[in-house]
């Protein structure tokens, strides 16, 4: 590991417990920041209404008024997401309400891009809405060092991640993937826990600057694109303890890994890419049946050069 990297894990790496909410809160007021959560959700009424009754109870009440605005993005869900989500106190908006003009691409990345329209808050904090056993800290512990540090610009959660009753063993696609990738081509961010985490807060400032990968892609892309535009130091991570969620398939998590990559090489090199597609194999009744998938192959534009966000924001 770079001594640059051991250096900044002494000084950027903390724990959601070294700074007490009423710390933050004070930081908040003086400064007069507001702060927006978004979660982006397609077809999580199981967890998403529990995840935002939490937020308003603990962090959105007279005495602790730490999130000032709370909207699940709905990316297109056909259960009772967003049901579930509005009667739990969120304000829902339908990925289609947001720039209506350019047509929604699928993808996760797409729906956290249309959030940054979608929201006023001076830090956005993007949260899964498929987490269970959820806990506050999740939003308070990665919105704390942006509220008290003012040179800290993009904060990541880290955690455990279990796979079932294996401690450890959960974030597959980022010990395969994105781990190797980082240090191999990007050795200052070998130092996150959780790259791939969504789990994750920023300065508008910052968000609004860089590209969104459409797809699972955007991760990886917002964390090599934050270094590159603000600097390690301006980079954080948070211990909030645990977290889980629903686990994927092994074809799933083939697909996630694959647009990362992609989201990689599109980094590493602005040129010729190779074809953006990946066959995986499924056994049936009469045998192993190929199924080729498009990787995801769009991103969108910083969203400081759209018309719309401009017009809002304007000074």
């Amino acid at each position: 590991m770079l001594e640059e990297v051991e250096r900044w894990l002494a000084r950027r790496s903390w724990s959601a417990a070294d700074r007490p909410l009423d710390r933050i809160l004070a930081a908040k007021r003086g400064a007069g920041t507001t702060v927006s959560v978004v979660l982006p959700a397609l077809n999580e009424e199981a967890t998403v209404g529990a995840i935002v009754a939490t937020i308003r109870r603990e962090l959105m009440t007279d005495a602790v008024p730490l999130v000032d605005e709370l909207v699940v993005l709905d990316s297109g869900s056909t259960d009772r997401t967003a049901v579930v989500a509005a009667a739990a106190g969120a304000r829902v908006v339908h990925r289609d309400e947001v720039l209506p003009r350019l047509p929604a691409l699928p993808g996760k990345g797409e729906v956290l891009w249309r959030s940054l329209l979608a929201t006023e808050g001076d830090i956005v904090c993007f949260v899964d809405a498929d987490l269970r056993d959820f806990s506050a800290d999740f939003v308070s512990g990665i919105v704390g060092p942006l509220l008290t540090e003012p040179d800290v610009h993009f904060v990541k959660a880290m955690y455990d991640r279990p796979l079932g009753e294996a401690v450890g063993q959960g974030g597959r696609v980022t010990e395969l993937v994105a781990r190797p990738l980082l240090n191999l081509h990007w050795p200052q961010l070998a130092g996150f826990v959780q790259p791939l985490g969504g789990e994750y807060a920023a300065r508008r400032s910052l968000l609004e600057r860089l590209p969104f990968p459409v797809g699972y892609g955007v991760e990886l892309g917002l964390l090599v694109d934050a270094l590159h535009t603000v600097g390690l130091d301006a980079l954080a991570q948070v211990d909030v303890g645990v977290r889980k969620h629903r686990h994927q398939d092994g074809r799933a998590l083939g697909r996630m890994a694959a647009a990362i990559y992609r989201t990689a090489q599109l980094r590493l090199a602005r040129g010729h890419l190779v074809r953006p597609a990946l066959t995986q194999f499924e056994r049936t009744p009469e045998g192993f049946v190929p199924r080729t998938y498009a990787v995801d192959t769009e991103e969108r534009p910083p969203m400081a050069e759209i018309a719309e966000y401009a017009q809002r924001h304007a000074a």
